[in-house]
């Protein structure tokens, strides 16, 4: 499960949407309707090894995909209708062990675009040894395409609240609105009865058969873990060992996992909060020094009535917009689930706590919403399904009982005492809402039984901070299993694998590679909440000490911009600077480069010129004209061992100066 409310995936995985330059892809096109073919024809006999499937070369990647044809309803023999699934291999270097395969999260994502940086994270020694496997889920992606964009960014741009009978009435009419304006806008709506989870690890299942290997190791983050725990109780013996990394526990109702969700993301909130309390330089830069009572305050605020503010364009132009609190709770909620989104979600909270700048929030909150920040249109994203989501969610859980107005009853009753419960985002309890009006809905509340998983070795990894999956689904899961063995982060992310932790990376290494077991039955590995408190550049020129200050604060205002650093490292993109001007940037073979038009990010230090980050040489240059308080001509230098230079003249005096 996922929030839905935020309208994207924000699942952090190896260093995705963690660190700059492995960012959320951006959207590049969208199919205006379905591309899943549902046919007539039978299965084909299945074939042994990657050389008999008709593999092609994955696009822009070094993976080869394979199409394989399914039964579009695996459990009636007598339904000749098939669809064609899309898996992506990357065969094994070295001596081969088998298939390591990989759930990613969602649902919704399209596990093959994420292949290649995935497998970057990964020890070399894994991609050694075995075959390294994603794959789009049937419906998303190149296995279908499903996709209802305007609907979703309509649905999660609107004012939820369940507080008052009206607002009640507005959240029953938007969930209705939403379920049949994205079924109309997917297309093929006889497919969603088959979307279901039980459904789609048959499709693993065989590919397994086809590839003619007798077991796999596989790999489950955040709704993978779902897929994966699936897929082990149907197929127990075709697994040889079995990763949960922000795990879901299928044994909890709808209604009793965003309980747990909801506190959770309350929860990490609060964290958040008072890790950058516990940063001297962070509560400084909350004006009254804590950032608890900054965030209450705006929260207040908006809850009296939506602010105006004043957007820069990525055009160049100021837009007069307004921003209320349902922005707010959808943007913050989209970057708790990283110590470094969540950085970037305080350096927002303290401009408007420095000058009651809201723009920041807003960037927060169209990235979030995967809106383009110059028309506020949706951007339309094949990377990740909202339809899938919905297709899946609302197959895999049941959402109370009788007519689709009478569960609608029943899940707001259930979420009755939430704003009572949690001072935070309360309304991430009513994520799967529209599950009562979704076509087909599951209305079955039997759960799976507790996965014990015999005979499959079983890691089970989380973090303390993780608001998406509360560690303890994954601590209940750990408990009830044969041969179990727990990895507690603190602090942490949501999915913590592949995060550059040996404490976390090398035990998961040598159980893939070595079959080594733990050493003991718990682990925990140290965290943070929050990376380094990084302050906004400041206001006004004269507050810089030197040239070099004052272009060590653009290097991190670009860097932190959330445009740029979750930039898809491939669409060409332009963003408004803080106080006028534009920045814009392009991917090269060698790295990003940079063209700044008037851009200011403090007042009276207005830049004109380029900037080039070299990724081979980890180095960052810019060569600017600046205006404003006083007039120069600079280049500055970072070079890939974190030394600074700039050089040129300032005010008409020579500058050198190094850091």
């Amino acid at each position: 499960m996922k929030n839905s409310l935020i309208g994207f995936l924000v699942l952090c995985f190896l260093g995705q949407a963690c660190a700059s330059f492995a960012p959320t892809p951006a959207a590049t096109f969208a199919p205006t309707e379905s591309s899943v073919s549902v046919t007539e024809t039978p299965t084909a006999e299945p074939t042994h090894g990657l050389d008999g499937l008709g593999g092609v070369p994955c696009p822009d990647s070094d993976f080869t995909c394979v199409t394989l044809t399914v039964p579009l309803n695996h459990f009636d023999p007598n339904d000749s209708r098939t669809m064609d699934v899309v898996f992506a291999i990357l065969p094994a270097t070295g001596e081969r062990k088998g298939m390591f395969v990989t759930a990613t999260g969602g649902p919704g994502s399209a596990g093959i675009t994420s292949a290649d940086d995935y497998t970057t994270y990964f020890d070399p020694s894994i991609p050694e040894h075995f075959d390294i496997v994603f794959f789009d889920q049937r419906g998303v992606g190149q296995s279908g395409g499903l996709q209802c964009t305007n609907a979703a960014a309509a649905f999660y741009s609107g004012d939820w609240g369940a507080s008052t009978p009206q607002e009640e009435s507005a959240m029953v009419k938007s969930a209705r609105t939403f379920s049949n304006d994205c079924v109309t806008e997917m297309g093929n709506p006889e497919i969603l009865p088959y979307l279901g989870t039980d459904q789609a690890v048959e499709d693993l299942e065989a590919f397994r058969q086809a590839m003619g290997d007798e077991k796999i190791w596989l790999y489950g983050e955040s709704y993978g873990t779902q897929y994966s725990q699936t897929y082990a109780a149907a197929h127990p013996d075709h697994l040889a060992s079995l990763i949960l990394d922000g795990t879901v526990d299928l044994t909890l109702s709808s209604e009793q996992y965003y309980v747990k969700q909801t506190h959770a993301f309350s929860d990490v909130l609060q964290l958040t909060l008072e890790a950058c309390n516990e940063d001297e330089f962070c509560a400084e830069s909350m004006g009254g020094g804590d950032a608890v009572a900054a965030y209450d305050k705006l929260a207040q605020r908006l809850k009296q009535a939506p602010q105006p503010f004043d957007f820069p364009l990525p055009s160049g132009g100021i837009a007069q917009r307004t921003f209320s609190f349902a922005d707010l709770e959808n943007g913050a909620t989209s970057y708790m689930y990283s110590q470094s989104s969540r950085m970037l979600f305080l350096r927002a909270l303290q401009a408007y706590s420095r000058n009651k700048d809201l723009a920041p929030l807003a960037r927060i909150l169209y990235d979030s919403l995967v809106l383009d920040p110059e028309t506020l249109a949706a951007i339309p994203d094949p990377t990740f399904s909202d339809a899938e989501y919905y297709g899946v969610e609302c197959q895999d859980y049941g959402f109370f009982n009788g007519t689709p107005d009478e569960r609608a009853a029943a899940f707001l009753r259930a979420g009755d005492g939430i704003d009572a419960a949690v001072p935070y985002f309360s309304t991430i309890f009513y994520g799967d809402f529209p599950c009562v009006f979704w076509p087909n809905a599951r209305q079955d509340n039997t759960r799976p039984a507790p996965l014990t998983a015999d005979g499959i070795p079983t890691l089970v990894l989380g973090a303390l901070a993780d608001p998406a999956t509360p560690v303890s689904n994954g601590q209940d899961v750990f408990s009830r299993l044969s041969d179990g063995y727990l990895v507690t982060q603190d602090g942490g992310p949501h999915v913590i694998f592949g995060r550059g932790i040996p404490c976390i990376d090398d035990l998961v290494t040598n159980f893939l590679v070595k079959d080594e077991l733990p050493a003991n039955r718990e682990t925990t590995c140290e965290g943070t909440v929050i990376t380094e408190f990084v302050a906004l550049a400041p206001l006004n020129a004269n507050e810089f000490a030197n040239p070099l200050e004052a272009l060590r604060s653009v290097d991190d205002e670009i860097y932190y911009m959330p445009e740029y650093y979750y930039w898809d490292v491939s669409t060409p993109t332009s963003v408004g600077c803080t106080f006028g001007g534009t920045l814009s940037f392009v991917a090269t073979d060698t790295g990003v480069s940079l063209i700044l038009d008037n851009c200011s990010f403090t007042n009276g230090f207005a830049l004109t010129g380029s900037g080039f980050n070299n990724s081979d040489e980890g180095s960052f240059t810019l060569e600017v004209a600046v205006t404003g308080m006083k007039n120069a001509l600079l280049t500055y230098t970072r070079n890939s061992d974190g030394a600074l230079h700039v050089t040129g003249t300032y005010g008409g005096e020579a500058v050198d100066l190094s850091e």
